[in-house]
């Protein structure tokens, strides 16, 4: 690749302009094997023939003193068109002292009259050509188009350089990132969206002007300021706060910002701002903060979780990964009586012992590997509930989650039935619990999705309802067969009068809907007797049992069947 200009055979234009005859066949003669060679005799005519070239010329060879326009005027009026200004210019002269004049005004390089070495007026030639194009390149890609800030790839570079000579002195690294601005373009369109970028991209210029760094845009709604050690960023996160609703009358825009501060010089310049990165998505959905610093409390954790993330395959082919079930009773009868269980994930850790759910499971969502913790658990329990059948001849009913991702797998369907045959367990024996937020994500992909699976026999019961904006909705277009109240709800009810008359709301509606509720969270008596007024079906929680090994869960199906 690097000698293609060599070995493709194409061949460059080049413009040589000079009054003397003799001087134009003799630079001709040294240049026609290697580039198609134009002449020119006064400037005026040159500056005719680079205007209308077509393809450009990549070089011209310019002689200074000539009639009508000469070579001094000519590469003004090249320099300072914007079409032109970029074509190298080598001046020919005889006189020394034009050489830093000509420079001076934007010629690249010069030659000696005579022309007594045409190896070496070639192999500048060669070179100023090269250097040009190269620079032409490097121009293109150095920039983002539309803001106008460095792109990633030349950012970097460009902080590696600075490095070289800037080892000692305390720097920053920044991250800003607009929330949501895949919905700003859908809402509002990509040209109000790409207009936004550009004005906060200002923004951030204007800002930092003062202070010494350099930013870029990464991404489509992210940008990275690396600048000097700043002791506080209140002041300039104020003022971005403050200017927000200049960069657009329609759309609102939050901005969140990550700092990492006082930068370890000793590790990837990269990895700086992936720090930054952490501690902006910190703060991702808390709309009391607009600003994170990376600490060393939150390394640990990142390490602790990308340890986490690495190990989880390992987990589950070791079976380190527990299903753990948690009984549910109908207690609308004289006694308590054992319906079904909800399948519930642990880790029992071979180094850090039992790791909580709520330690692995909302980082597994976040990064998509909750889909390959999802596939064990229903394969984990649609083994159990055939053990069961076979030891008790009963079927226990297992709920188990399918979580947002899921809901876009296109196998999602196929691997569900794969698991009922292998186990030979009916549709009605795997409930699947579905959370209203993947409706807000897509309401129409989980209403295919939902009817699709009701329609093979599948029982579907909506988790924490009551928790988003979406349930209601959700239940308008959307047929469930059980409503799962949000457990904190459940919690608050006896201190919280709302709460209280929530629940009551809510099992009223599933009354409507002729659909059984389910209370999470139940940890007393108190609370299972108002349930029960209410008119609540079903209840887990502490007050039957805590979540437990398949084991440990049998005594309640022993102890159903000896009464």
């Amino acid at each position: 690749m690097e000698n293609f200009r060599i070995s493709s055979g194409l061949k460059r234009r080049v413009l040589v302009v000079d009054d003397e005859m003799i001087n134009c066949e003799i630079l001709g003669n040294i240049l026609r094997d290697r580039y198609e060679v134009d002449y020119a005799h006064d400037g005026r005519e040159a500056f005719e023939m680079i205007k209308n070239a077509s393809p450009q010329y990549s070089l011209v060879l310019l002689d200074l003193i000539m009639p009508k326009m000469d070579g001094f005027e000519l590469i003004k009026v090249c320099r300072g068109s914007a079409g032109l200004k970029n074509i190298p210019i080598i001046v020919m002269t005889s006189e020394k002292e034009a050489e830093v004049k000509s420079i001076n005004l934007g010629a690249v390089d010069f030659i000696i009259k005579p022309y007594d070495m045409p190896e070496v007026i070639l192999a500048r030639c060669e070179r100023i050509v090269e250097l040009s194009e190269d620079k032409t390149i490097i121009s293109s890609a150095e920039k983002d188009h539309l803001t106008g800030m460095y792109s990633r790839d030349f950012f970097f570079e460009y902080i590696r350089q600075i490095e070289v000579y800037n080892r000692d002195r305390l720097m920053d690294a920044l991250i800003f990132n607009i929330d949501h601005f895949h919905l700003i373009n859908e809402m509002y369109g990509r040209k109000t969206g790409d207009m936004i970028l550009k004005e906060l991209a200002q923004m951030l210029m204007n800002i930092f002007k003062d202070v010494a760094g350099i930013g870029c845009r990464t991404e489509a709604d992210t940008f990275y300021v690396y600048c000097q050690h700043q002791f506080n960023y209140d002041g300039i996160m104020k003022m971005i706060q403050d200017n927000l609703p200049e960069l657009s009358e329609t759309a609102k825009i939050r901005v969140r910002m990550g700092v990492y501060p006082n930068v370890d010089k000793d590790v990837e310049v990269e990895q700086w701002f992936d720090r930054a990165k952490l501690a902006c998505d910190r703060i991702r959905g808390d709309y009391t903060k607009s600003m994170s610093t990376y600490s060393s409390e939150l390394h640990e954790r990142s390490l602790y979780h990308e340890k986490l993330i690495n190990e989880i395959g390992e987990a589950i082919n070791h079976k380190d990964l527990i299903v753990y079930y948690q009984p549910k009773y109908g207690i609308q009868g004289d006694k308590p009586v054992l319906k079904s269980a909800e399948a519930l994930i642990r880790w029992k850790h071979p180094e850090n012992g039992m790791i909580s759910p709520g330690d692995f499971v909302p980082l597994f969502e976040g990064n998509g590997l909750i889909q390959k913790l999802d596939n064990y658990v229903w394969e984990e329990a649609a083994r159990q509930i055939r053990k069961w059948k076979e030891k008790y001849g009963r079927t226990i009913p297992v709920s188990v989650n399918v979580s947002r991702i899921d809901i876009y797998d296109p196998e999602l369907e196929n691997k569900l039935l794969k698991i009922l045959e292998i186990n030979d367990l009916t549709s009605e024996e795997l409930l699947l619990e579905i959370t209203e937020s993947a409706y807000a994500d897509n309401a129409k992909a989980l209403t295919d999705v939902v009817e699709s699976l009701r329609n093979k026999g599948f029982m579907i019961e909506m988790d924490d309802f009551g928790s988003g904006y979406s349930s209601l909705n959700m239940l308008t277009t959307i047929t469930v067969d059980a409503i799962k109240i949000d457990m904190k709800f459940i919690r608050n009810m006896r201190r919280d009068d709302k709460s209280l008359r929530m629940v009551k709301l809510i099992v009223d509606i599933a009354k409507f809907l002729n659909v059984p509720t389910v209370a999470e969270g139940v940890e007393d008596e108190v609370q299972v007797e108002v349930l029960k007024k209410m008119g609540c079906d079903l209840i887990q929680g502490y007050y039957f049992s805590r979540p437990v090994p398949p084991e440990e869960f049998e005594k309640f199906i022993e102890a159903e069947m000896t009464e």
